[in-house]
């Protein structure tokens, strides 16, 4: 067997170096986020970090605005569409993966042409629809809406991972007197632990993160989610940089939380669902 050719000096020192600014270019904007968090008040723009650091900006936030308010309205619509986005995901995928049923492929396609269409061009259609519906500045109609993004993708991604499991786990089952279902729940599930971790985590962060449809779903200060109510710290009106600094830092935890919790499955689940 050859060996390898063992890489020079040099090189290796300009690869560290490459991989150091990288990192570096990575983290300075977190970095820079969260020492402004820190800064007194009237010095946001200021480049001294470390000149009298101050958490006064994070009890203003809390005490003072609605932060905390829109921290449980965006924490119960990231966890039902995290949850109810899963299920709908698995199931669909599983079906396509094991079932051959009429309008199989109209489903596949239709699932795959929904992620072609860019998000400004939903708003309108989307915001008639839930005013049809009533669920206009209510939490429901924001979960369905971030269902119709996740729930395609990671459809996708599931039937990938479930052509991977060996369809005997099914037979094995059937010869158990399991049905479709409790086979699909019972052996086949629990196998698919990585292709769930990606997307739970898939369904979280776009409910997390997401800001077109929630600025515009959602109006009033009790209903607004996070993403709507750090425009009202800087718009045309006020520049409250401090305070966008110190909420956006709290943003971040929990969907760090939520990574680290599944990361360790987060590159199994995405190298297995796209096999094929």
């Amino acid at each position: 067997m050859a060996q390898s050719k063992k890489r020079s000096p040099g090189a290796s020192a300009a690869l560290h170096g490459a991989l150091a600014l990288a990192s570096l270019v990575s983290v300075f904007p977190v970095l820079w986020i969260f020492l402004t968090s820190l800064k007194p008040a009237g010095h946001e723009t200021s480049t001294r970090f470390f000149d009298h650091p101050t958490l006064a900006a994070y009890g203003d936030l809390i005490s003072h605005t609605k932060f905390l308010t829109w921290f449980g309205n965006s924490v119960l619509v990231a966890g039902f569409t995290t949850v109810i986005g899963v299920f709908l995901a698995a199931t669909t995928g599983y079906a396509v993966s094991r079932f051959r049923f009429p309008g199989m492929r109209p489903v596949m396609w239709t699932l795959l042409i929904t992620q072609m269409f860019p998000v400004a061009i939903l708003i309108v259609p989307l915001y008639q629809l839930l005013a049809k519906l009533q669920l206009l500045n209510q939490p429901l109609g924001l979960i369905l809406t971030y269902l119709t993004i996740a729930v395609p993708f990671c459809a996708w991604t599931m039937k990938g991972y479930f052509d991977t499991i060996p369809t005997e786990i099914d037979e094995a089952g059937r010869i158990d007197g399991l049905n479709p279902f409790g086979t699909f729940w019972r052996l086949v599930l629990p196998l698919a632990r990585p292709g769930l971790a990606v997307t739970a985590f898939y369904s979280f962060i776009t409910a997390w993160g997401e800001v077109a449809y929630a600025s515009q779903f959602m109006t009033g200060l009790d209903k607004m989610t996070l993403a709507g109510g750090l425009q009202t710290f800087v718009n045309q009106y006020t520049q409250n940089w401090s305070m966008m600094a110190t909420a956006s830092v709290l943003i971040a935890i929990p969907a760090a939380v939520v990574f680290v919790l599944v990361q360790r499955h987060l590159v199994a689940g995405q190298t297995a669902g796209s096999v094929k």
